[in-house]
């Protein structure tokens, strides 16, 4: 049986754009030309994937992404040029259950103007989404109705030796991170740098976010921030988040995608990155939800080298391709749900921990 496609845009070009790409994909493709429409036929119809852009008449994409997913969990693409513009909205689509987003290059119907770059985008990330399962698309129904609470640390006495936590992620991994973020008391002792994927515009939207709720101080990343305790460092999207040593500090460098990776920051270009100024035994790396495989190349070095690496397990995974990798290629220390990988970041900033 052929799978099947919708795609709810506003715009003809769009449409028509999207459901040949699709088409090409092996997709019978439907098409909405509102929020409405799209939502009736959602409900109405199976669908395997959908393609939803934001800002439409009648109902605007978040409001048929929060009903759709309450409703009848399906794999959503957005793709919006509102969501470039407004890195809050975007984030906000992903708290509601999409699973990835691709961005227009500006206007409502600029997806004409760069369509080869579309069209691999297009391609790579629904091959990758259709990998996901109906099981986990409800595992990620009950989490995106789940509230984050934060972990409660009671009596932490933090070490005073120098480490470092390095944490990769991507479908899934925002509300995973803001939970890290959130459950973190004001005097952890090291310093933690997260890859998420994302792209350039969100990165720092996604970093204000998390330093509004957090204890602890979260940034975007830039070029010679100091790795300090107690910070947060987010890798900035459009770029990779390496390290350099700067006299006794280790600082951030930000650097172009001059390897071709398609992730962009890449999680395993900060690992390797690591390697190269941090001494691994000094070095928690944990590998998150994710679609594909970036990242497990990386904990496979660090283990090697000494680093403790946990990745995430299937039982709590939204999408257990990336750290499912890692375990395969016998890079991981220990496999553990998303409760417990918290609770070993707590442990390991405390004294008499890890």
């Amino acid at each position: 049986m052929a799978k099947k496609a919708l795609v709810i845009d506003d715009s003809a070009l769009v449409r028509r754009f999207l459901s040949k790409e699709l088409q090409e994909l092996g997709f019978e493709v439907d098409v909405a030309k509102d929020g409405e429409e799209g939502l009736n036929k959602a409900l109405k119809e199976n669908y395997d994937l959908i393609t939803l852009d934001i800002e439409m008449p009648k109902k605007d994409g978040l409001l048929v992404l929060e009903e759709l997913m309450r409703e009848k969990p399906t794999r959503v693409i957005v793709v919006s040029s509102y969501a470039v513009e407004n890195g809050e909205i975007a984030l906000k689509a992903l708290d509601l259950g999409a699973l990835t987003y691709i961005t227009k290059p500006g206007g409502k119907s600029s997806i004409i103007l760069d369509p080869q770059k579309i069209k691999e985008e297009l391609k790579e990330k629904v091959l990758d989404i259709m990998k996901i399962s109906k099981l986990s698309l409800m595992k990620r129904k009950s989490q995106v109705k789940k509230k984050v609470e934060p972990f409660k640390v009671k009596d932490f006495k933090a070490r005073d030796d120098s480490k470092y936590v390095l944490i990769g992620a991507s479908t899934g991994g925002p509300k995973l991170i803001e939970t890290i973020a959130v459950s973190l008391p004001k005097d952890y002792p090291y310093p933690v740098c997260v890859v998420q994927h994302m792209p350039t515009s969100f990165t720092s939207k996604f970093a204000e976010r998390l330093n509004s709720l957090s204890k602890i101080g979260v940034v975007e990343a830039k070029s010679g921030e100091v790795l300090m305790k107690g910070k947060m460092i987010i890798g900035k999207g459009g770029k990779h988040l390496h390290f350099r040593k700067n006299d006794d500090k280790i600082v951030i460098k930000l650097v172009p995608n001059s390897s071709g990776r398609f992730f962009v920051p890449s999680v395993d270009e900060m690992f390797f990155s690591a390697l190269e100024v941090m001494e691994p035994r000094n070095i928690m790396a944990i590998l998150l939800t994710g679609i594909g495989d970036d990242g497990a190349d990386g904990m496979v070095a660090l283990k090697k080298a000494g680093a403790y690496t946990i990745a995430e397990s299937e039982e709590s995974a939204t999408v257990y391709g990336m750290p499912k990798e890692a375990y395969v290629r016998g890079g991981t220390v220990k496999v553990l749900p998303f409760e417990d990988i918290l609770k070993e970041i707590i442990k390991f900033g405390e004294q008499n921990g890890v």
